[in-house]
């Protein structure tokens, strides 16, 4: 008899916003594609409607919302939308420049851009980000089928920080992974139901 095909998940973060390229503290605040993020989300839909996914969800961030309309454009498939694949809430350094973090908490701003979001005071912890990422995912993934595949669009270091705990690491190991660029995604499978998650791709891109 062979071997049960492998169910396939796909992490992907939003398009560029203007917040991005002037290097913005987004959060959880909302801030719409700009014309880049535009052209990113419309790439990757065509890359990713290629290997015929069968299950869409995305966080309710307006940004992840358009990029997932791309994707819907290209597959047919109706975004479900879940709050749970949101972004860190960073609480008052939300809409922060990075200049005006450092001057603000400039040992704090150091660990914040080595990618220790724990040390923002009032925001959401990796382990907490992590729990309901892995929670919302975990459904995604139990939803298909063997041999299919589900995309998820989600925000840079959410995806970052789940992929340790999808993978059974400590939190702490999110420390080795960059943060993904935008319309970046991660792939990961899993051969059997409720078995382990193997990473198979990480930071993969399209040229706009």
């Amino acid at each position: 008899m062979s071997a049960e095909a492998a169910r396939r998940l796909l992490l992907l973060r939003h398009g560029q916003t203007a917040w991005n390229a002037a290097r913005r503290v987004q959060g959880q605040l909302e801030a719409e594609l700009d014309d880049t993020g535009h052209r990113q989300a419309a790439a990757v839909a065509a890359a990713l409607a290629a290997r015929a996914p069968v299950a869409l969800w995305s966080s309710d961030s307006v940004r992840a919302r358009q990029t997932a309309s791309y994707v819907a454009g290209e597959t047919g498939l109706a975004p479900a939308y879940d709050a749970r694949l949101r972004e860190y809430f960073l609480a008052d350094r939300q809409g922060l420049t990075h200049e005006e973090y450092a001057a603000l908490a400039p040992d704090e701003f150091a660990a914040f851009r080595l990618g220790d979001f724990d040390v923002v005071p009032g925001g959401e912890t990796a382990e907490q980000v992590s729990r309901r990422m892995v929670a919302a995912l975990q459904e995604l993934l139990a939803s298909i089928g063997p041999g299919e595949l589900a995309v998820a669009v989600s925000h840079g270091a959410a995806i970052r920080d789940a992929v340790p705990a999808l993978l059974g690491w400590p939190v702490t190991e999110r420390a080795v992974l960059h943060g993904l660029d935008n319309c970046g995604w991660v792939e990961l499978d899993q051969a059997t139901a409720g078995g382990a998650l193997r990473l198979k791709a990480y930071n993969r891109v399209v040229a706009p």
